[in-house]
């Protein structure tokens, strides 16, 4: 699974971490690519993973020896530092990152690499095909939910035909003389490191380019704990981050902290005043009744009726897990001495 040459134009860079569930679909997607085996390679940064990850893995370099794939140890355990650490055993010129959770379309990597050389931006990506890991009725509903706009905003990576320049993209590309100017992936934040990422390029004067023809398949969480859980640790690293770029903020990012704070306080003012309990029963009504029809909308588009509850449930997962996310960080005593 080692090889000895020493020069690619092209590494792909992946974090891991117990994905032996959906590690070969990665791997195969990265045989698959129309981009020469021969100018690639793959460094997997792997945190410790007890699953038989690294098993999955060395099997599969067995039987595919013209790809060569590197593991690297992620000691710290984090995504960045396995970015980072994966960025330094590798040798490409350009530097292509990507997910244990995704599936690349056969043209991701050429597509990606012939954005950068024809200019597009410092930081190329393009859009996620979010789809279920399982065939549970749940899973295929945050499936759904994570890709619609009232779950996601304006995040154009989500579900944009359009290409242009945007604030960010998931994973990206970019050249490695970007480091040497930008400098490596932020180690103290545990989530959100690809915004601060783009945060930096565009401060430097750089581009991020979106193409929605650079495209690849994002298995989403398969219940609505593992959802929550995620969705929590982007709300708050989320502010942790805005603190140190208040100006990046956008009016789909601030909505959610502000729905939960408002609910709060209708909550507790609802206590002493009766009109108080009056509007929280409204904006919860109005919500509500918003969630379901979205729900039914999609139920019927996808031929689903699973989807009429599914999906309601898991946009508010990820609704009011971002936003107490979010709102835990700004009163969180540590990160006021950090921030």
């Amino acid at each position: 699974m080692l090889h000895q040459k020493k020069s690619f134009e092209t590494s792909i860079i992946v974090p891991c971490y117990n994905e032996r569930a959906t590690i070969n679909l990665l791997l195969d997607a990265l045989y698959e690519q129309t981009y020469p085996r021969a100018d690639m390679e793959v460094v997997i940064a792997d945190g410790g993973s007890t699953d038989g990850t690294r098993e999955v893995i060395h099997a599969w370099g067995q039987s595919h020896p013209d790809l060569v794939i590197k593991v690297v140890d992620n000691h710290a355990r984090i995504i960045p530092a396995a970015l980072n650490t994966a960025i330094k055993a590798s040798v490409g010129n350009i530097i292509v990152r990507l997910d244990a959770h995704s599936r690349p379309d056969r043209h991701y990597v050429e597509r990606s690499v012939a954005a950068l050389i024809e200019g597009r931006g410092q930081n190329v990506g393009g859009v996620w095909d979010i789809q279920s890991s399982s065939d549970q009725w749940m899973a295929r509903s945050i499936a759904v939910a994570a890709g619609h706009p009232i779950g996601v905003g304006d995040a154009r990576y989500r579900y944009s035909a359009r290409a242009g320049y945007v604030d960010t993209v998931p994973f990206g590309a970019f050249k490695r003389e970007l480091l040497e100017q930008v400098g490596l992936f932020d180690e103290t934040l545990l989530s959100n490191e690809d915004y601060e990422f783009n945060t930096r390029i565009r401060q430097a004067g750089g581009k991020i380019w979106f193409d929605p023809q650079i495209c690849t398949v994002y298995y989403a969480r398969q219940n609505l704990v593992e959802l929550a859980r995620q969705y929590w640790r982007y709300g708050y690293w989320k502010a942790h981050m805005l603190r140190r770029y208040p100006h990046t903020i956008r009016w789909r990012q601030a909505l959610p902290p502000l729905f939960v704070a408002c609910l709060i306080l209708l909550t507790l003012l609802s206590v002493f005043l009766r009109w108080a309990g009056f509007i929280l029963a409204g904006v919860l009504g109005v919500y509500t009744l918003i969630l379901m029809l979205t729900g039914l909308q999609l139920s019927v588009k996808y031929k689903s009726i699973a989807l009429w509850l599914g999906v309601p449930l898991a946009i508010a997962t990820m609704h009011f897990s971002w936003g107490t996310g979010f709102l835990w960080s700004l009163v969180s005593p540590q990160n006021k001495k950090k921030g």
